[in-house]
């Protein structure tokens, strides 16, 4: 696995290849697909390609430890993960890494903050949307919504408090039979955050690492202290204006959830990913909510969060919450902003 990143790496990083300004460092960029069904991209300055594919590398190493630990379709020899606490409802405890209980810990708390918005405890929910999704995608002529009397029957067991953790035996436990977490929301962003850190702690202060578009960047660009840009998706994909505004972005998170990145078509209508906790239906009040805070793993549980709440509300939450601002892209096109994000806007 190594030999073939390192091989991915050596590819891309000679293509984008270039002289940063008031440096002696180079510009390399670099991705992979395997982690978390998604694309990761890491972009850094580095005196010469093979210190650069160190940084790289390291990356993948530490992300792939937590898209193994937090996959819910996949086993992996030797290791308990979140499919492994799914399989397990109902009939015992499994032991798991730390690393699992300090995201379901975390999970709690987005819980909490979002009033039950954010629950990683909807899996029951999500499979049904997920394989009405798959069997839409596949056979768009038969596609189908799921029943709501299936999903009310699944949203039964969708209580967060039935997630037993007992640290001291590091142990997760689901109470309910059936029921299934699907961390999908939050596991990214988490991950992406604590691979953030791993590399600060190793000393490394420039990077900017994506995955999945959920964006953190490591201090600045370069010596220069120039601020990292970062272009916000426009949700009209049809448009000829890739971004909506390009964000200056330095030692912060930048997470969007919008309504074009997995969806399916029924009779017309287009119906997303982001299932509202409370109507067990896409939520239906904007097309995209990015959000710009530090922490990359609040920044995820933030953006789903707030694309599940009216607009008064959101502003609200978001306006309570320091060093972390919001905006909403609402159906027609305009944008609302929170008090401070304009500021993070890149002017012309």
């Amino acid at each position: 696995m190594n030999r073939k990143i390192a091989a991915i790496l050596l590819l891309i990083t000679i293509l984008v290849t270039m002289t940063s300004c008031g440096s002696g460092n180079k510009r390399y960029q670099a991705s992979f697909l395997e982690l978390f069904d998604t694309v990761t991209t890491i972009i850094g300055y580095a005196k010469d390609e093979a210190t650069f594919s160190k940084k790289a590398q390291m990356i993948y190493d530490d992300l792939k430890v937590y898209h193994e630990l937090y996959d819910i379709y996949n086993n992996y020899e030797g290791i308990n993960n979140i499919k492994t606490i799914n399989d397990n409802a109902g009939i015992q405890p499994v032991k798991v890494d730390q690393k699992i209980i300090d995201l379901l810990k975390f999970s709690e708390e987005a819980y909490d903050m979002s009033k039950g918005k954010k629950n990683i405890a909807l899996g029951a929910v999500l499979q049904v949307w997920h394989d009405y999704r798959e069997e839409g995608t596949n056979d768009p002529e038969n596609a189908k919504l799921p029943p709501m009397e299936l999903l009310k029957e699944k949203a039964e067991h969708t209580d967060i408090h039935d997630i037993i953790i007992d640290e001291e035996a590091s142990t997760v436990y689901l109470a309910d039979p059936e029921m299934s977490l699907d961390v999908g929301a939050v596991a990214k962003g988490y991950a992406t955050e604590r691979v953030a850190q791993y590399m600060i702690g190793q000393g490394y202060t420039s990077l900017l690492l994506s995955v999945g578009g959920n964006v953190r960047a490591i201090g600045s660009r370069d010596e220069a202290d120039k601020l990292w840009s970062v272009g916000i998706q426009n949700p009209d994909l049809e448009s000829d204006k890739q971004y909506l505004m390009i964000t200056k972005l330095e030692n912060l998170s930048l997470v969007t959830s919008g309504d074009y990145e997995r969806y399916y078509t029924v009779d017309g209508v287009r119906y997303h990913h982001i299932i509202d906790p409370d109507t067990l239906m896409p939520a239906n009040y904007y097309t995209a909510v990015s959000i710009i805070t530090k922490d990359s793993g609040l920044a995820d549980a933030l953006s789903a969060t707030l694309f599940n709440m009216p607009l008064e509300e959101g502003k609200a939450l978001i306006e309570s919450m320091e060093g972390t601002e919001a905006m909403w892209v609402n159906k027609d096109g305009s944008l609302v902003y929170s008090s401070g994000f304009e500021k993070f806007i890149k002017k012309d």
